[in-house]
């Protein structure tokens, strides 16, 4: 059986996305004749607070190897994990790529910094690597004036060409958040391959009973829940969204039972959603909880509420991966997605998309917002014919994107 050296500074219990990467892939590796690796770094140096039960989703394949990190200073200047343990993972990415037979590297990204390990190790060792795109390194910040951006994207535009030079190949959770990468450092590209985040269905197993819903003590409330870090990319739809129940609101064809939940949607910049909200007087029927909440706790809401929301960006690489959590909840799925992400063809694949709002790039904020009136007022109604064929998931899951990690780290070894 060959070995893949997965390099990734976040681990369980971690409750970051970018873990779910190498868990949900490297779960499955096995099952196509490669023993998952992992070189992380010790829980006790992340700034995140752990997850209680994230770990019941881990599967004891994974192999996985431990080493340290400087500690966060105060004041704080250094947060980046992949940078507090560099030198680390470094000297033991070598040690073992000397004491084990280790046939190929595969390294997600962000932390970004952690790309350059590829390059090094493999000049030192010769072990083909490859870069997995969870996020664009490089990027479009014209619409932002932080400094701190600033200077990441001119450190990125310096680094990632070196790190990306001797790449054997390049994956990502959709060929556009990579594509640009080939085009910027490659001739000739190399192998490469786009898998999405997809999804295990043994976590949808899990069910946490003792678990209080975060409508709990709310007699009467028919919950509708988001649940997910909010999107940078996404303040348009929901200023149109709030506008849409406003005018639903004023016609007698709002339900007043409704509760919007938005769970977990984290330290984003700009407006609140609750601002949103009261902007149209509807802040009485929206709960904002932005703590960073359990994988299993999300799962487990998902299913109990009485409808899902979905709201992507207004970027068509965004990839949506909580699509899969949202459709696996078994619950009508409201949606709003740029009209040419690949969320909205899996959407369409099964049969999920009667209460899609597309959006493309030459709508305004009033035509977005007119949409989702009829398709608010029909989701509301309590004999949906909801009935997707979640069968047709099963080409996204994760199992599908170990097989096309696979087929291409066979590929270059």
């Amino acid at each position: 059986m060959k070995t893949v050296l997965i390099i990734y500074p976040h681990w369980v219990p971690a409750n970051l996305a970018g873990v779910q990467r190498p868990r949900l892939i490297g779960n499955y590796l096995k099952s196509f004749g490669w023993h998952p690796l992992l070189l992380t770094v010790d829980s006790k140096y992340y700034e995140e607070t752990p997850d209680p039960v994230i770990a019941k989703t881990a599967s004891k394949d994974i192999e996985v190897v431990y080493t340290k990190a400087y500690k966060v200073s105060k004041p704080r200047i250094i947060g980046d994990i992949g940078l507090r343990a560099f030198p680390f993972l470094k000297e033991k990415a070598l040690e073992l790529c000397k004491t084990r037979k280790i046939d190929c590297i595969w390294i997600p990204i962000p932390s970004f910094y952690t790309a350059l390990l590829g390059r090094i190790i493999h000049d030192k060792t010769g072990i083909p690597y490859g870069i997995d795109y969870i996020d664009p390194w490089v990027r479009d910040i014209t619409n932002q004036s932080d400094t701190r951006a600033k200077l990441s994207q001119l450190v990125a535009r310096n680094l990632e060409p070196y790190a990306v030079k001797k790449a054997s190949f390049i994956t990502g959770v959709s060929t556009p958040y990579y594509w640009p990468v080939i085009e910027r450092n490659f001739k000739t590209p190399p192998a490469h391959v786009g898998m999405p985040y997809g999804f295990d269905p043994n976590d949808h197993k899990i069910q946490l009973p003792n678990l209080k819903m975060p409508w709990y003590g709310m007699p009467n409330c028919k919950p509708w829940i988001y649940a997910g870090a909010f999107l940078p990319n996404s303040h348009v739809f929901m200023d149109a969204f709030f506008k849409a129940i406003a005018k639903l609101k004023d016609d007698g064809n709002w339900d007043p039972a409704i509760r919007l939940f938005f769970i977990g949607t984290g330290p984003y910049p700009a407006k609140r959603i609750t601002a949103y909200a009261a902007d149209y007087g509807l802040e009485d029927i929206v709960i904002e909880q932005r703590e960073r909440q359990p994988f299993l706790y999300i799962l487990n809401y998902l299913s109990a509420a009485d409808r899902v929301m979905l709201f992507g960006s207004t970027e068509k690489h965004y990839t949506a991966s909580k699509t899969y959590q949202c459709l696996l909840s078994e619950r009508p799925l409201f949606t709003v997605l740029h009209g040419e992400s690949q969320a909205v063809q899996v959407l369409k694949d099964v049969k999920a998309d009667p209460f899609l709002v597309p959006y493309h790039n030459s709508d305004i904020n009033e035509n977005v917002s007119e949409a989702m009136v009829d398709t608010l007022k029909a989701f509301q109604k309590e004999d949906l014919n909801w009935q997707p064929d979640l069968s047709e998931l099963n080409q996204y899951s994760s199992k599908e994107s170990a097989r096309a990690l696979v087929e291409v780290m066979d590929s270059v070894v």
